[in-house]
């Protein structure tokens, strides 16, 4: 009887060794995908159950049970960080929990547009995926306090580009990447503006750019816009912009620019106040940047769009109204620049 008894207990370790040992060459076998590469995005509070079963809805070609099971037995499920992380060929469940316990996420990344607003950029950071809401409450003044800027406006002072981080970072971090960048992209501008300038300093070659960059629809007419802007500064002409207007109007704006939007003075009328306005209107690109500060040579003081985003340049004011007439009027009949 103890004799049947032993041999039990001896099968029953080696079924036991053996599967142990099964285990222990799957976990080092690459998993198999779905795709070349499965992404997930483990949220905080994901229990160890969760992540395998959305690892296996994601595209990893495994029993959930055995790779939960994994995780548990390994001890550090519970070390698991929220994150992106990619598997990819070749990993394998080992690799997979490595990734996930040292936190080796993918960075996630947010986009800011040229010609948006502080107010557009602050509401992509809002939405963005991973961010750490620390600003979010904060008035404008307040982020830039916090950026070592105090009260300097913050139109305008935020590079337009695509910026990476990890999962958990702050938002005020990605905010000061871009003012940085545009610090940065400011001072190498400033630094190669034409002799002949009318801009006195970089903060009015950032804002002229930022009105470049709204009324630019066809890149090759970024120069001579500029051009144009900075003939009517020389000369002491009303830069007569509708975006300053627009911008000034703020959420009063309803998508029509009428006549008494341009005869009502505000800061940022420039049909009603000389020179440029207070501030910048949007973010400024390079291209913006570089127009604003060299400008490209022409005799030209008017333009109007055509309506495929390209403008007609005019030196005279008879040309212009006529162009006026030919492009806008027939089709509009909206306000002269």
């Amino acid at each position: 009887m103890k004799r049947v008894l032993w041999q039990g207990v001896l099968a029953l370790a080696l079924l036991m060794a053996a599967a142990a040992g099964g285990v222990a060459w799957w976990l080092t076998q690459p998993l198999p995908l779905a795709a070349a590469k499965v992404r997930l995005a483990v949220e905080p509070g994901m229990s160890p159950r969760e992540i395998a079963r959305g690892w296996v809805a994601a595209g990893v070609q495994t029993p959930e049970r055995l790779l939960f099971e994994s995780f548990r037995w390994s001890g550090e499920s519970r070390r698991i960080r929220a994150g992106l992380y990619e598997a990819a060929a070749g990993d394998t469940p080992t690799d997979l929990l490595h990734k996930m316990v040292e936190g080796l996420a993918l960075p996630s990344s947010v986009r800011f547009v040229e010609g948006w607003t502080f107010r557009q950029l602050r509401a992509e950071l809002a939405r963005a995926e991973g961010l750490k809401p620390g600003t979010a409450s904060w008035s404008d003044a307040e982020v830039m306090a916090a950026l070592g800027a105090p009260g300097l406006p913050a139109e305008g002072r935020f590079f337009p580009d695509t910026y990476r981080y990890l999962p958990g970072a702050a938002d005020l971090a990605v905010l000061r990447q871009a003012f940085n960048a545009m610090k940065l992209q400011l001072e190498e501008a400033w630094a190669v503006r034409t002799p002949d300038s009318p801009l006195r300093s970089p903060d009015e070659a950032l804002t002229l750019a930022s009105i470049v960059e709204k009324e630019t629809g066809v890149e090759g007419d970024r120069g001579l816009v500029a051009g144009v802007f900075v003939n009517r500064l020389r000369r002491g002409m009303l830069l007569q912009t509708d975006p300053t207007v627009i911008y000034g109007l703020g959420s009063a704006f309803d998508g029509n620019l009428r006549k008494r939007d341009l005869l009502a003075d505000t800061p940022f009328n420039t049909y009603t106040r000389a020179g440029l306005p207070p501030t910048p209107i949007a973010l400024p690109g390079r291209a913006s940047l570089r127009a604003a500060v060299q400008p490209e040579p022409t005799r030209a003081l008017y333009f109007v769009a055509r309506g495929d985003g390209s403008s007609e340049f005019s030196e005279q004011l008879a040309d212009h109204n006529r162009a006026v007439n030919k492009y806008q009027r027939a089709a509009s009949r909206g306000p002269e620049r």
